[in-house]
């Protein structure tokens, strides 16, 4: 191991050690670069590409990208924050995220990186899917409307409660979140409020039920400070106080 190399990041010195991520580099350094599908309890994903940024010249994920020895990162630059904008845009249309009244606001990570990259309209055609609410388990609800694919469930069920409560199906476009139980509903699995799994969601799609809009408006994690400053690991302490 070694702490001596280190690489540019929007013309910063961020040092890093054999085996670091450019996105374990940078968040060790306090250099925020915006995810969503990221957490560093968790083997990197990549799935989301908020995190893109540009490496001499290439255009790659930080979560997943080693970092290398003297290598230029951009990661603030207007092209790359619009390619951001557009992902987010993709993902507030793709579903059906209403930030007013979810319970979620103010502590959301997709609101917190949208206002972190000023996607202040979703551009595209609102896609308006028919989804359902699964309230059969007597703790947690899922709202499938909010769910944006980052798997982070799907991996704390599995690496962490080693249950495997939880598993994406379809492709593209098709792509869903599904419960592994025979009914397909959360209530007629083992899940525990208590797992891993309850709370890593980055949006409001997994919720602990009886506790809906306790934190008041002003009061909630990202009205007080923004997502660069917290970070997301503060987001998911938030949701077990």
């Amino acid at each position: 191991m070694s702490t001596e190399k280190s690489f540019k990041l929007d013309g910063k010195t961020i040092p890093f050690e054999d085996g670091d991520t450019i996105m374990d580099a940078a968040l060790r350094a306090g250099e925020y670069i915006p995810h969503l599908c990221h957490n560093p309890e968790f083997t990197p994903h990549g799935s989301c590409r908020v995190c893109i940024v540009d490496v001499n010249g290439r255009q790659v994920s930080a979560c997943t990208q080693p970092a290398t020895e003297n290598s230029e990162v951009i990661n603030s630059s207007e092209q790359i924050m619009s390619q951001r904008r557009s992902l987010l845009q993709m993902l507030f249309v793709e579903g059906n995220h209403v930030c007013p009244a979810c319970e979620k606001s103010g502590a959301c990570q997709l609101q917190a990186v949208a206002y972190y990259t000023k996607m202040l309209s979703p551009h595209f055609t609102h896609f308006f899917p028919q989804r359902t609410v699964d309230a059969s388990h007597p703790d947690t609800a899922i709202d499938f409307n909010r769910c944006i694919l980052c798997e982070l469930c799907v991996r704390a069920s599995r690496d962490f409660d080693q249950k495997n409560i939880f598993a994406i199906d379809g492709r593209g476009i098709r792509s869903h979140l599904v419960i592994n139980s025979p009914s397909g509903e959360l209530g007629d699995t083992d899940f525990s409020a208590e797992d891993k799994a309850a709370h890593v969601c980055p949006v409001g799609a997994i919720l602990p039920k009886h506790k809906g809009y306790e934190r008041p408006i002003g009061d909630r994690l990202y009205d007080r400070k923004p997502i660069s400053v917290v970070g997301d690991v503060a987001a998911h302490e938030f949701d077990q106080e």
